[in-house]
Formats: C-alpha cells, structure tokens, sequence
C-alpha cells in the first residue's frame, strides 16, 4: 500500500531535482501563463488551440487539476487532468508539455509526481493520457520513468493535428493506464525504475523492425516468448524531412503495435534503443 507521505516525498525529490518548484494552479493569471507555454510549444492552429484560459478556469473551479513547473518566476512546465469515470477512482490527464529550453532536467518527471501525489491525496489510484506512439522519448518516460502501462492503440484519435509538432501526420495514440499505488510505480517514482535491455530477452523475436535506410520492415515474430516493435529514431524530424517514411512507420506501427493490442497481448517495457517488447497473454 503506497501511502500518500511517500508519495509527498518523492514529488519533492523530483522537484528539488529538477530545480523547479511545482504547484497546483488556480489564478487567473496563472492559468493564463499556461495557456501561452502550450501556445510556445505546440505553435498550434489558431483555431485549435491545446487549451484555452477560459476551459483552465472552469476545470480548476469543477476542481480539477491543473499543476505547473517554475523556475524562479518563469512557468516552464503544465499539465492539466480532469476526472473520468468511475471519478471517486480515476483521472485522465489531458496534456502535459515543459519549454524546450528546459528538457532534459527531469521536470515533466517532476510534474507527473507532484500530479500522482495530488491525486492519491484525493482517493485517486489511476491516471489515464495518451501519446504518440512513435516518439521515442515519450514511449521511454511513460513506460519506463513512470511504470505506466499502455492499455489501447487508438488510430487517429484526435484527426489530424496541424501545429508545429504533429505537422499534419495522423494522431495515432497510445492510451496509457498509470495505476499509482502498486510497488511498481512506487519504485518508479522513488526513482528506481525497471528499465529493459532486449538483447537480454532471452527468446524474444522482431515483429517490426528497422533497415539501414530507417525505413520499417516487417519482421517475422514467433508464437512464443516476447515480441519487439520498433520506433523510428526521430518521428518528429522525419515529418519535416521525409513525410513519407514519416507516413510509412504511422501505418507500420499502428499495424502491429494496434493489432497485437488488439489481440490482448500487452506492452510490459521499451528499450531505450527504441523498441516496445509487447507479450501475449495466455
């Protein structure tokens, strides 16, 4: 059982790590501090923006969350959930995105834990989101930073998405489940996660792979013992620079990733070197 102390404790450690103070949100002016990192990141279509300050206000007065990463006076890090179904137990995390002057300073780590502390003060034990299957560092910080588990390949979740990001690609995404109070997590947020190396897996065969050029390939794959789904190196850069390589992992990989989801077969972990290692289930 992970009592909400530890999980207290290790919002701070990450937060003291990262060199940022983190808090919940509810003024106006700082809700419209967020509005505007999103609007730096994502550079969205004027029309579609990620959030607005106005649907920030209605969710931090429903009581919702809405939690951000300083450094000194400067907001360089949001993210923003709301409760779902059943909502005494559950909570979905709608986006998250830090400067991009800021990564590699563990503040989205440190964001995420401040959330799951706030959560499991409130009764809450699982936080959904979602994200882009094909960006490696994600796919490493949410399954293996984080302990969470994908639970569904969605196609196109949210139609095609026309900001300086996603560049029009298909919103393929992966819905992740974060259930906050089993000692996995709770390891993972102490910071001692379980990362996987799948030149170790014994018996573990290529579903997807990838080829000298980095386009993907079909791989053969075995009834038996762990399955590798690979990731391009870049998803983001490819959008920009060879759309239709871009264009071919989003339908290789939604292929077999979404279709070993959709057998039940289950993402356990994610190679740093850009591979998911899905399992099937008995």
């Amino acid at each position: 059982m992970i009592s909400t102390l530890d999980a207290d404790r290790d919002s701070v450690a990450a937060a003291e790590a990262a060199g940022v103070q983190v808090r919940e949100l509810s003024a106006l002016a700082e809700l419209d501090q967020v509005y505007r990192l999103y609007d730096a990141i994502w550079r969205p279509d004027p029309k579609n923006p990620p959030v607005t300050t106005e649907l920030l206000r209605a969710l931090t007065k429903a009581g919702n969350y809405v939690g951000g990463a300083f450094d000194g006076d400067e907001l360089i890090g949001a993210c923003v959930g709301f409760f779902e179904a059943p909502a005494t137990v559950a909570m979905h995390s709608h986006v998250a995105g830090v400067s991009g002057a800021a990564r590699g300073r563990n503040v989205g780590f440190a964001l995420k834990l401040h959330q799951r502390a706030w959560a499991l003060r409130r009764g809450v034990t699982a936080i959904s989101w979602t994200f882009d299957p094909l960006i490696r560092r994600n796919a490493y910080f949410n399954v293996v930073k984080l302990g969470a588990r994908p639970a569904e390949y969605l196609p196109n979740f949210y139609g095609q998405m026309e900001d300086g990001i996603n560049n029009g690609d298909d919103s393929d995404r992966l819905l992740v489940r974060w259930q906050l109070d089993t000692p996995e997590v709770g390891e993972a947020a102490a910071g001692r996660p379980s990362p996987v190396v799948v030149s170790s897996l014994p018996g573990a065969t290529v579903a997807l792979g990838r080829v000298e050029d980095g386009r993907p390939v079909l791989g053969s794959g075995s009834d038996e013992g762990p399955l590798l789904v690979a990731v391009p190196a870049d998803a983001e850069g490819l959008r920009s620079t060879d759309p239709g390589v871009a264009k071919d992992w989003r339908l290789a990989v939604r292929e077999v990733l979404g279709g070993l989801l959709a057998d039940g077969a289950q993402v356990t972990g994610f190679d740093r070197a850009g591979w998911y290692v899905v399992e099937r289930t008995v």
